[in-house]
């Protein structure tokens, strides 16, 4: 056989897989550093029993980086960890790491070692009974598909999800799906936060977690911050003390705690736990942005406080809280340039700081944004709609943002108030000039959309 019709046949026999190189992540390259960051601190700092996924997933992120033979290293950590922790069930749990190796040794050009990997798949399938020559179909691989889903990021969530079900209907009871649910169930409350939909929907998964793994500080925080969420915050306070209480995979307990308690109002407590964390992973990108909205909440309070009487003080402590609210939001966007909320956030920053040109610098960048969560793009376009009809008198530009918003996300919670700032600005015009067609046509408009009709 021909070098070339070799490689066509392993690279067929490849496509057949289940494993990270034909799982089809959505992912920016930008967002490549941050998610090999992420993935670096889960393996040193997250205490868990299942661990063997991310080994996978660092070989494949080397991979992306063009480190082949470093990803071979990642995998033999994994086969290492599977045979410690896996042994009983050390051929099914190891067919999503000779499917990776396969693929990183024909990248390498070792063809011979792909087909030895591809053999011990097929050999595999066929011992555990599968219809498919590479492939199996079982809730064990379909919970790592939901893993790794999860680990890249919000336009994959929905996916995981989907896979994590799909297990769970194999087996209800299992400790591991259960918690790979629960954790993405919580990650997609936040992620459509702006979307019509249940604020509570991961509050009983994340329960159902709890009890299949009664001793995992991390689900207990994530529970407590929903609780929070839905107006139990002294339950959910009980969860953060139990959670701290335990060495377990302390700095994510602290950066979860910290969360809760920057949304509690205690900030001085909340940074504590951010600045802890942020000593174990100074490349945090949710730190960063964590200690910018406490910076920002601490200078609006200062601010507050002195609304009537500001000293000179007051103004030195609130503009030294907004420049250091503005270096930490920068950090994030540095570190993970996709980062759309933190784009918000710096923009708004920027316009504390008087500075219109860099909000307008930001605002565009983060227009061009594809993160998977359409609700925040037209978040974007409304607040920017804002910025030009508020400090750059742009009326005429602002109609167009917010007209643009409207037509991206139609089921967003945020329409309403969309639809209220275009009928407020074009109401004005009105009221300015009763001939105006323009804005006659306009306000017409408003009317129908707030029906429903258009």
């Amino acid at each position: 056989m021909s070098k070339n019709a070799e490689d066509r046949r392993v690279k067929d026999s490849l496509a057949q897989l289940r494993c990270h190189f034909t799982w089809k992540f959505l992912i920016e390259n930008s967002e490549i550093p941050d998610l090999e960051n992420r993935v670096l601190d889960e393996i040193e700092f997250l205490d868990t029993k299942y661990n063997v996924g991310i080994h996978n997933m660092l070989a494949y992120v080397k991979h992306l980086k063009g480190q082949n033979e470093k990803a071979l290293e990642s995998l033999k950590e994994a086969e290492d960890l599977i045979q410690r922790d896996h042994a009983n069930q050390s051929d099914m749990r190891s067919l999503v790491t000779w499917g990776n190796y396969a693929w990183v040794c024909y990248h390498l050009g070792r063809l011979a070692e792909a087909q030895t990997y591809l053999d011990k798949v097929e050999s595999t399938c066929e011992k555990l009974a599968s219809p498919f020559r590479y492939r199996m179909e079982c809730p064990e691989m379909d919970c790592e598909e939901g893993w790794a889903l999860l680990k890249c990021g919000g336009q994959n969530y929905e996916r995981a999800k989907a896979c994590f079900e799909k297990a769970l209907e194999a087996d209800p009871e299992n400790a591991e799906f259960s918690i790979g649910y629960a954790i993405t169930t919580y990650r997609l409350d936040g992620f459509n936060a702006a979307k019509k939909r249940t604020e509570g929907f991961s509050l009983h998964p994340l329960r159902q977690a709890i009890r299949l793994n009664p001793e995992d500080a991390y689900i207990k925080v994530l529970l407590a911050l929903k609780l929070q969420e839905v107006g139990q915050e002294a339950e959910g306070e009980k969860y953060i003390e139990e959670a701290l209480t335990n060495k377990s995979s302390q700095t994510y307990v602290f950066r979860y705690a910290a969360k809760f308690y920057r949304k509690k109002g205690s900030l001085d407590k909340a940074l504590h736990f951010l600045k802890t964390a942020l000593q174990a992973t100074p490349d945090s990108v949710f730190l960063h942005h964590q200690i910018g909205c406490c910076y920002r909440q601490q200078m609006k309070e200062i601010r507050k406080a002195a609304k009537l009487q500001p000293s000179r003080e007051d103004e030195e402590n609130a503009d030294r809280m907004m420049r250091l609210a503005i270096y930490h939001f920068e950090l994030a966007i540095q570190k993970k340039p996709t980062f759309t909320i933190a784009y918000m956030d710096l923009a708004n920053m920027y316009r504390e700081q008087g500075e219109h040109q860099k909000v307008e610098d930001t605002y565009q960048k983060a227009l061009t944004l594809h993160d998977g969560d359409k609700s925040r793009l037209q978040e974007v376009h409304y607040r920017y709609g804002c910025f030009l009809q508020c400090h750059k008198q742009s009326e005429n530009d602002a109609i167009t943002y917010y007209l643009k918003a409207l037509y991206i996300e139609p089921q967003s919670n945020a329409r309403q108030k969309i639809l209220s700032a275009l009928e407020n600005l074009v109401n004005w015009r009105v009221d300015q000039n009763k001939t105006d067609v323009e804005s006659l046509n306009l306000l017409a408009l408003v009317h129908r959309l707030k029906e429903g009709r258009e």
